[in-house]
């Protein structure tokens, strides 16, 4: 049994909401502590993955960022849960048993700040990661308050008295066209709301007082000194941090386009998004050798719909 140096114990097996999908080039891996609560989050890709990275917001923690991936992993504890990365590669190093230049392990990061809603101290180390890496399977995602999304809230608006956050989570959506397989993961712990398909506000800003949800424009213009009154407070503590995969051959310069439109495309869902508050990250991934079977644009729109899928997912208990 894996232990930490203070003899927290990571929980690998969940019980409750997952998504099931085929995608043979992906693995999913999940660990948490109880004691944080937090966890993190891996995508482990066996055989290699291109990968370009797009960064937004005022706040982001990106670890890695390289030009390929064995593997991405998304923690809660804010800049401390990047070490759940470096646990994730040192596993890899022990099943390679080979440190030769090609084969080091590049694992990509990012993490969201969890801490302003726990009493612990505790984040995702590197034993964490370990375990991750160690509990990955295909085709299986647990949803909702699970690995890095554990203790991850959206809608807030710090210090107000009138109006609370909600939980976050993490959320993912899987399509297909033909031969092209695309998935979006997401780990949404916003300072938006997530906005339902109706225009109304599915998760968020929500009233201590009347229990409804609201847009924080329609919050700004009834009642402006909620939000003036953030002015002091100091910035970050939100972040949305997110993947699209695809299984077929695309390069950096594509790659980099895919990561922007469908990172715009999440304001649909997040609003606002991409604040100065925010540290938001998009990891798109080539994880295929076949020649794309639809132009760029098409791939873009269907992974788009998909992450707004992926991010009401994440709290849609």
């Amino acid at each position: 049994m894996l232990k930490n140096e203070i003899g927290l114990v990571p929980v690998t097996a969940f019980g409750r909401r997952h998504l099931k999908f085929e995608f043979p080039e992906l693995r999913v891996g999940v660990a948490e502590y109880d004691e944080g609560p937090t966890g993190c989050t891996v995508l482990h890709f066996p055989s290699r993955a291109r990968c370009e990275v797009d960064v937004r917001g005022g706040s982001p923690g990106l670890f890695g960022g390289y030009g390929i991936v064995d593997a991405i992993c998304f923690a809660g504890g804010s800049l401390y849960g990047h070490e759940s990365a470096t646990g994730v590669a040192a596993e890899m190093l022990h099943d390679r048993s080979d440190a030769s230049w090609g084969n080091i392990a590049c694992v990509s990061g990012a993490i969201i700040y969890d801490f302003g809603v726990r009493d612990s101290l505790c984040y995702p180390d590197k034993t964490l990661g370990k375990a991750a890496y160690r509990a990955a399977v295909s085709g299986r995602f647990p949803l909702g308050r699970r690995g890095a999304g554990r203790s991850a809230t959206v809608g807030k608006i710090t210090g107000s008295k009138r109006f609370k956050a909600e939980p976050g989570g993490q959320g993912a959506a899987v399509g297909a066209i033909g031969s092209l397989n695309v998935a979006v993961f997401t780990v949404v712990n916003s300072i938006g709301a997530v906005i339902d398909d109706d225009g109304s506000v599915l998760r968020g800003f929500m009233s201590l007082e009347s229990g409804r949800r609201m847009h924080l424009h329609e919050i700004i213009e009834l009642y402006p000194d909620e939000v003036c009154a953030e002015a002091d407070q100091a910035t970050g503590g939100n972040t949305t941090v997110s993947a699209v995969v695809v299984n077929q051959r695309l390069t950096a310069h594509e790659l980099r386009q895919l990561a922007r439109q469908v990172h715009a495309a999440m304001a649909r869902v997040i609003q606002p998004f991409h604040t100065i508050r925010d540290g938001d990250v998009m990891f798109a991934v080539s994880a295929g050798e076949d020649p794309p079977s639809l132009n760029l644009v098409a791939i873009g729109e269907l992974a788009s719909s998909l992450a707004v899928k992926a991010v009401r997912a994440a709290v849609n208990d």
